[in-house]
């Protein structure tokens, strides 16, 4: 079977990878669900493409009026960080330096808010490109978890590749062997909350 194939499959090859970090801006932490996990997961990610050499591109919607990215975010390291009025993150600045960065971008890895709507059109205008998205479960979240759940299951039925962190991060491992293995285990030590799952329930809807 041949790489392309395989990574249509769902399969992750780090040097045709890209992150998209998408506007986890402090000014949402109140309204968002989940916030403070979302920037966990972020973190987890930031710290695991360093190990992996996939470069993160940071989005924040309309700074001037939200604000900038969490300072619980480290973003120095980014590949770049850049403002949007559109809600999509694959504006045209986006795409001219995934060009120049990864000339081989095959699969783009996505987390960040707001599921339903950054997060989907982003998915969106991703898919239409004909790259393979992958949404990272633990790592995205809405103002409603009613929304967020229906999100994760929009973006299955539409061929996006849903799983966690950690489901993401051991596709690009693959082998124990990787020189990364043992760091990249030990950012998986703690599981995400079962609650934070792909199913919304409506008791526990009821209890937020």
């Amino acid at each position: 079977m041949g790489c392309r194939n395989i990574l249509k499959l769902g399969a992750l090859e780090a040097k045709k990878t890209a992150f998209l970090l998408c506007d986890i801006q402090e000014t949402f932490r109140p309204h968002v669900k989940h916030f403070a996990d979302v920037v966990k997961v972020a973190n987890k990610m930031m710290t695991a493409a360093k190990h992996f050499q996939i470069p993160v591109y940071v989005s924040e919607q309309y700074p001037k009026g939200l604000g900038h990215t969490t300072k619980d975010i480290n973003v120095e390291e980014a590949a770049m960080v850049y403002e949007k009025t559109l809600f999509s993150m694959y504006t045209p600045e986006l795409q001219e330096k995934l060009r120049k960065d990864v000339p081989n971008l095959n699969s783009v890895v996505l987390f960040g808010i707001e599921a339903h709507v950054c997060i989907e059109q982003t998915v969106i205008d991703l898919l239409n490109d004909d790259l393979v998205v992958h949404v990272v479960a633990d790592g995205v979240s809405s103002r409603s978890l009613m929304d967020r759940g229906l999100a994760l299951q929009r973006f299955q039925s539409i061929g996006c590749f849903v799983g966690t962190s950690e489901n993401i991060l051991f596709k690009l491992l693959r082998d124990k062997n990787h020189p990364a293995f043992k760091a990249i285990s030990k950012l998986n030590v703690v599981p995400s909350p079962d609650e934070f799952g792909l199913t919304v329930h409506a008791d526990k809807m009821q209890k937020k």
